[in-house]
């Protein structure tokens, strides 16, 4: 039995070796590039860009299938380093971070039945009227979004019942856009200064019966705005935010305050 083990045992060794020799013959050497932007990349591998983290990245960078800019979490900071890298020009863009296009919290939305389900939005919004809320475009109010966020970007106000974004943390990854059901998280320029945070495309009627805070469609944001940056569409008001001075006048004279006036983060500047 000593002998038949030691036979094996030797064999194992020799057998590894020869595999260890063999894997360092004919390893591929890494490319330099995709070590190089990989460096520069923020390790965060939130996966928001669309590959399987930042190794996936690098690779894709150096192949040609991804822009400079691909990595949302870094910014422009990171997309100048990539083309740095590359030896490419970055694109020019503005910071996004992303807003919460409700402000129906749980005094001013009613529910139509207590839900006691799973603590999920995706689970909650698949019940009868797309959640216990009786506005059915509003935020369903489980924190799905703050615990999908990788950079603790996002926390639940527990007494409104609403995710607050704090943009100073938020890198406009994206993610929670996506796991949101209700589609009411969306990328905003951060410079921008009022936004009209309601997604409610009913009438106005009908949605002073669900919400005290919903666009209404009154249209009075639209005739006061003195840079005409304001329209209706689709019942609902939309801010150009290419024209908006960011005078306030609009969310000022907002009759149900759904007009939000922003704390703007200063813009990075574009590279």
């Amino acid at each position: 039995m000593m002998t038949a083990a030691l036979v094996l045992g030797g064999a194992g060794l020799v057998l590894g070796a020869g595999l260890a020799f063999v894997a360092v013959k004919i390893a591929v050497p890494p490319d330099e590039r995709v070590v190089a932007v990989r460096e520069v990349l923020p390790g965060a591998n939130c996966g928001a860009c669309g590959f399987p983290g930042c190794d996936g990245l690098a690779a894709a960078l150096v192949r040609g299938e991804a822009k400079p800019d691909a990595c949302a979490a870094g910014g422009p900071a990171t997309a100048a380093a990539v083309a740095g890298v590359l030896g490419v020009e970055a694109a020019v863009g503005e910071r996004l971070v992303v807003h919460v296009h409700c402000v129906g919290s749980d005094a001013k939305a009613r529910r139509t039945y207590l839900y006691q389900g799973i603590a999920d939005c995706r689970a909650a919004a698949l019940m009868p009227g797309g959640g216990p809320k009786a506005c059915s475009y509003g935020c369903v109010g489980l924190g799905t979004c703050v615990r999908a966020c990788p950079f603790d970007a996002l926390h639940m106000d527990e007494a409104a019942g609403l995710p607050v974004v704090d943009r100073q943390k938020c890198t406009g990854c994206g993610i929670c856009t996506q796991e949101c059901p209700k589609g009411i998280m969306a990328l905003v320029p951060a410079s921008q200064a009022t936004v009209v945070s309601c997604r409610n495309v009913d009438k106005g009627p009908q949605v002073r019966k669900v919400c005290t805070a919903g666009c209404i469609a009154c249209g009075l944001c639209v005739r006061q705005c003195p840079q005409k940056t304001i329209a209706m569409v689709n019942n609902v008001a939309y801010i150009d935010p290419s024209g908006c001075d960011g005078c306030g006048i609009c969310a000022e004279k907002c009759p149900t305050k759904c007009i939000v006036a922003t704390q703007p983060v200063p813009a990075v500047e574009a590279v």
